[in-house]
């Protein structure tokens, strides 16, 4: 493996190597905190040697087939796998360097769990409890938990969720206990951060629609602060991309020209791309044109404008003039 390189520079010179346009798609996924400190790192790397780089891209490709194993079998079968594969040696470097991350993630044998055999383990649990162990789970399984409780705890769950901060340990082993499954590795002193808004967020936007709005129904009698947040990250800007184009249409109907120059200042390619393909071709030149001559603008402005049209498709989608597919295999109508 990469041997005397720290993980910040192994990071670094994975990110070079990848190019600009996969290293993006990475470093959209980190902190503040991470990418400056990346950023200084690949600023800082003048050339890489052809063996530290190689040895980087394998050690980066186990570790990913190690993480796959493990999501099928657990870290049993993964090491058990890597044996045969690379040798007793190399397979225990590869869950060594892994370990630390595992120790992170409480409930890794319920992840496994079929949602229709967990159901039968968490229907008689108190709301708090359901909420803490679908906070765990991907949002694919926690929405089908979700749309199999009574409509009355559907919401209670889902605020719960949101409303949850750190859960410590021995809260979460006891859980563990009840479901009759084991912790993995949990460090005696970690503390690990449950729920939140994006966790209620990522399970809604893959529920039924029928769930959806019960959910959404109720926590705006209840608690209408909290809808709000919910709703303000249940479709974000990008997303428009995931609209038919007549639902694109319908959206640049209600928006502002300024706004949309100042919103697209801020995203990729691929939404410029999917607005413009909705629009004239003067259109199109008018509203380059009008981005070209803001010249540099504040990221407050970009996203309070962006902000803004993401209301007009809610307020579109509410009325019923499109329809956002919400998982599942549903399609988006109109």
């Amino acid at each position: 493996m990469a041997q005397g390189l720290t993980g910040i520079q192994k990071a670094a010179i994975l990110l070079i190597t990848l190019g600009p346009e996969h290293s993006a798609r990475v470093v959209q996924h980190l902190s503040e905190a991470e990418i400056e400190q990346l950023t200084l790192e690949m600023a800082n790397i003048r050339k890489i040697a052809p063996e530290n780089r190689n040895q980087v891209i394998d050690e980066f490709h186990q570790m990913c087939i190690a993480n796959d194993y493990i999501a099928q079998g657990g870290i049993d079968y993964a090491r058990e796998v890597l044996e045969r594969a690379l040798g007793e040696q190399k397979a225990f470097e590869i869950i060594t360097r892994l370990s630390s991350s595992l120790k992170m993630r409480p409930f890794d044998l319920v992840r496994r769990t079929d949602p229709k055999q967990l159901l039968s383990f968490i229907q008689g649990e108190h709301p708090q409890t359901i909420s803490l162990i679908m906070s765990h789970l991907p949002p694919d399984k926690s929405a089908i938990l979700l749309s199999s409780l009574t409509p009355e705890r559907q919401a209670d769950v889902a605020k719960r969720m949101a409303l949850m901060g750190r859960t410590s340990p021995e809260v979460l082993k006891e859980i563990e206990k009840v479901l009759e499954r084991k912790i993995s590795s949990l460090a005696p002193q970690d503390y690990s951060t449950s729920g939140g808004i994006q966790s209620v967020v990522d399970m809604l936007n893959r529920a039924d629609p029928g769930t959806l709005k019960n959910v959404m129904d109720t926590l705006e009698i209840d608690d209408p602060d909290l809808a709000e947040q919910i709703k303000r990250q249940m479709f974000v800007f990008e997303d428009i991309v995931m609209l038919e184009d007549r639902g694109v249409q319908l959206v640049l109907r209600e928006v502002e020209t300024k706004d949309l120059a100042l919103a697209l200042k801020g995203s990729n390619p691929e939404v410029s791309q999917k607005v413009q393909s909705n629009m004239s071709a003067r259109a199109a030149q008018m509203l380059k044109e009008d981005m070209e001559f803001m010249g540099p603008v504040r990221l407050r402005d970009v996203e309070e404008a962006q902000q803004r049209i993401v209301k007009v498709i809610r307020k579109l989608e509410e009325s019923g003039a499109i329809v956002i597919s919400r998982g599942g295999s549903d399609e988006i109508i109109y």
